[in-house]
């Protein structure tokens, strides 16, 4: 039996929606039109370049018959609502961050991001069907070869006190040339191909705004791009972050220590061997498309 076309809801696409969460959801969309039928639905504000959900629910009333499409949602704290609106209809939760609080119904399936969301959900929806989706890294996130001009790169939102307030000024006394990169981009990956070390601390935003870290793509895009990786290893970056195997981890003694170790990676000629500078993979899983494929097929047959 085919997929059922599928629907991927956002709040919008605009500016004011720009985040790691909503580029996801488009690279998935992307991604699954070469296996069913794909459509970004929007429900927070209408956009030109995308359906809006209100009037979608309208032309397609729920029906007794095997329900016409499926419905992904994943806006952490519009999920509940979501999923009361669009009850009686084939739905699944894109899972990314967990901690938000709300229970799911009975034989609605997850498809987590991380072992760290699954592992969540496994814990309080145990007799949902859970599936791993991990999310991809884009081709565009690759080591170019070129010169690094920055020796630091650090983005401020998500990053803790103690890196922009102490750490990145004590890297600028020690004379090095540390870029903080305010709001968003569309072309991250000119930066980090321009940086020789990214320095990743989230533990103490997402421990103030109560939910995990869904993922930590980041982290993962910045060593696609050659960077050396120092970063917290909390929640699902614990998935894909090893320390002295592909990153440092950020914060864990003195200043002094930082400092000299994001120093002395700086000044070599070319990247230690240790920790590698390379985005991992979880072996176990087949290339993201086929992954994909497989789990909408066991989505699709499990609301059959």
């Amino acid at each position: 039996m085919p997929l059922r076309p599928l629907k991927v809801l956002v709040p919008g696409t605009g500016p004011r929606f720009q985040c790691g969460g909503l580029a996801v959801e488009l690279q998935l969309a992307a991604t699954a039109q070469a296996l069913a039928p794909t459509q970004v639905v929007t429900y927070g504000q209408r956009q030109p370049d995308a359906p809006f959900l209100e009037d979608l629910l309208r032309k397609q009333p729920v029906s007794l018959q095997r329900p016409a499409s499926l419905w992904l949602v994943s806006w952490g704290f519009h999920v509940p609502r979501l999923l009361l609106r669009l009850r009686g209809r084939a739905v699944a939760y894109h899972a990314h961050s967990s901690g938000y609080g709300f229970p799911l119904p009975p034989g609605v399936p997850v498809l987590a991001v991380s072992r760290n969301t699954m592992a969540y959900w496994g814990a309080h929806a145990p007799r949902n069907p859970l599936f791993l989706l991990p999310n991809a890294v884009d081709p565009a996130f690759h080591n170019r070869g070129g010169a690094r001009d920055l020796d630091v790169l650090v983005q401020r939102r998500k990053t803790s006190v103690y890196v922009l307030r102490t750490l990145a000024p004590a890297l600028r006394q020690r004379g090095l040339r540390v870029h903080v990169q305010e709001g968003w981009v569309d072309r991250l990956e000119d930066l980090f191909n321009r940086s020789k070390v990214y320095l990743y601390d989230s533990a103490d935003h997402w421990h103030q705004a109560g939910v995990s870290e869904g993922f930590g793509l980041p982290p993962l895009e910045a060593l696609a791009c050659g960077c050396v990786v120092f970063s917290s290893l909390n929640h699902a970056l614990a998935d894909h972050l090893t320390p002295g195997v592909n990153c440092f981890q950020i914060g864990a003694g003195t200043l002094a220590t930082d400092v000299e170790r994001i120093w002395s990676v700086c000044r070599m000629e070319t990247s230690p061997p240790t920790p590698s500078a390379s985005a991992p993979r979880d072996n176990h899983l087949p290339h993201p498309h086929h992954r994909l494929a497989q789990v909408l097929h066991e989505v699709n047959a499990h609301w059959d």
